[in-house]
């Protein structure tokens, strides 16, 4: 081989322009936009708490265990080697490393932990970053946090379950609850003919001695989908003879023996591949009455209530980790003499996402700070209530195309599973379909500005706290009054609705509380004619300079 040759080899073998992994940056303190929603939304105290998780999402070491995690899927094992019925669902190492971390910051149960004002505010800040490392481990926690106000309606059910379920303390075996030092939960309501439609569940249960709240009930059908099969205590949706009711059904129960709650098969899912969603058989399994027979229905919307804010706070984390996926790629990457971010469409781009990113971490923590204060407030309990549908709605159908755009910035890489976008990119849309898919959150925002007048009065205030900051702003809001009092909207304009006063309420936060070059391009983008149908096409007078540096991770 010529000299030529050989130096030609060497050069096409040395590893040139790749951006290094993104590590040694804090998650928290490098996101501008989170750091100021948590002081401006009430939840400063939880600063020093807030940056130590932060350091979590970028170190190698954990980033790595999330690759195992959904690389080497839970497996079910039914019986063990004598044939006996075991129902175990078996994680890799991985998973538990995750879990543990997450019990360890106290993602879930930090407002039931700390009952103070901005305790929902700090969670929320939490479920953002958590989301950025890992969305599967998020699942059960979801469902612990949840569960909480439920146990609570019954003093009984709580004594048993309230401190292991508030526990810091990660506990994977699989053994009575009064002999773990940590509990996880699961929920299940999906029946086959069902989905969303519980009053049609066919799962029967009916008194074992006397009825009535926090006694006992035998359980027996099937329910399609279980998530986060694999926790301590399942709550359970199940008919009784006067309607949907709801049920404490543990995996053990106090003797010691297996309650006869079967784990059929695990959902070989799209994304959400770390964690267990399962089909499960209920054959006289024992559970314990959660409220009034008959009144699941309400019961049940409490509990989706709170993971459905789960449901908000993912998508906002996601984006923020694509968002700073791609720009610390481009600032590394050089095509065509410059690097990636100094091209100008490229910039526009990026700039574009970090619009939105900045608009769904606003708007998901000003959630939070309604669930802070909706038992005090009832302007704030009508926010609360209806922002979280608006907000599951808009977010996730923002996520998808959001990270796909950001995947692209990788060019090639991006698709290849050693990238973090493709793990992301699968994640995504379960948010989207879990506690209710779209059209369920419009037509219940619809039913609930048609029938709640405070609810109206809770998201016009919001926008009225911006008035004259922004004239497109203005207008937008004018025209969704108009749209609401004259009359009952059409269900299938639901969609419609939903989604302008989503951008309504995020374009408000960001005229109250962003720098002007940030709200002024969001207005003129999401609602004027300045930006196009795609990622990238924003017109002049746009700040991308600024903007990129306000959401810079450094």
């Amino acid at each position: 081989m010529s000299d030529f040759g050989a130096q030609s080899q060497l050069r096409t073998h040395a590893v040139e322009n790749q951006a290094p992994p993104l590590e040694g940056v804090n998650a928290f303190v490098g996101d501008t936009a989170l750091r100021e929603s948590l002081v401006r939304e009430g939840g400063e105290w939880a600063v020093d708490r807030l940056t130590a998780l932060g350091d979590v999402v970028n170190d190698p070491e954990h980033v790595e265990q999330a690759f195992l995690a959904n690389k080497h899927t839970p497996e079910l094992r039914r019986f063990d080697r004598y044939g006996q019925r075991v129902d175990v669902i078996e994680f890799h190492p991985s998973y538990h490393h995750l879990m543990k971390l997450a019990y360890q910051h106290d993602v879930g149960a930090m407002p039931w932990n700390n009952p103070r004002p901005g305790a929902h505010v700090a969670k929320a800040a939490a479920s953002i970053l958590f989301n950025q490392l890992e969305g599967g481990v998020m699942c059960p926690y979801a469902i612990t946090y949840g569960v909480i106000p439920l146990v609570r309606l019954q003093p009984e059910l709580a004594a048993i379950w309230e401190k292991g379920l508030l526990s810091r303390a990660y506990d994977p075996r699989s053994r009575l609850a009064t002999d773990k030092t940590g509990l996880t939960a699961a929920f299940s309501s999906t029946e086959k003919q069902g989905g969303s439609d519980v009053r049609s569940n066919k799962t029967f249960a009916r008194p074992a001695g006397r009825r009535g709240p926090g006694e006992e009930y035998l359980i027996s059908g099937h329910k399609w989908f279980c998530s986060a099969a694999a926790g301590d205590v399942f709550f359970i949706v199940a008919q009784t003879e006067k309607g949907p009711s709801c049920f404490l059904a543990p995996k053990w129960l106090p003797d010691g023996s297996r309650n006869p709650i079967s784990l059929e098969r695990l959902k070989d899912k799209l994304g959400n591949k770390s964690n267990a969603s399962c089909e499960i058989e209920l054959e006289n399994a024992r559970g314990w009455l959660i409220g009034e027979e008959g009144r699941g229905i309400p019961v049940m919307m409490a509990f989706i209530h709170c993971t459905r804010f789960e449901t908000v706070l993912a998508p906002a984390g996601f984006m923020r980790k694509g968002l700073s996926e791609a720009m610390h790629h481009a600032s590394h990457r050089q095509a065509f003499g410059k690097r990636l971010v100094d091209q100008p469409l490229m910039r526009n781009v990026l700039a574009d996402l970090a619009l939105e990113s900045e608009a769904a971490t606003a708007f998901a923590m000003r959630i939070g700070r309604s669930f802070d204060r909706k038992e005090q407030d009832p302007v704030e309990r009508a926010y609360a209530r209806t922002a979280i549908a608006i907000g599951k709605y808009w977010l996730n159908k923002r996520v998808v195309p959001f990270l796909h755009e950001a995947m692209e910035v990788f060019g090639g890489p991006g698709y290849v599973e050693d990238c973090v976008m493709p793990r992301l990119y699968r994640e995504a849309p379960v948010h989207g379909l879990w506690e209710g898919p779209g059209n369920v959150q419009a037509l219940d925002v619809l039913r609930t500005l048609g029938k709640e007048a405070d609810a109206c009065d809770a998201l016009f205030g919001e926008m009225r706290q911006a008035r004259g900051g922004n004239r497109l702003l203005d207008g937008l809001a004018s025209e969704l009054r108009d749209m609401i009092s004259s009359g009952p909207v059409a269900p299938e304009h639901a969609r419609y609705l939903t989604e302008k006063l989503a951008i309504a309420l995020q374009a408000s936060l960001l005229v109250q509380h962003a720098p002007a070059f940030v709200s002024d391009a969001f207005c003129a983008t999401r609602i004027g004619q300045a930006g196009g149908s795609t990622w990238g096409a924003l017109k002049r007078d746009v700040d991308t300079a600024a903007i990129l540096e306000r959401a810079t991770v450094r």
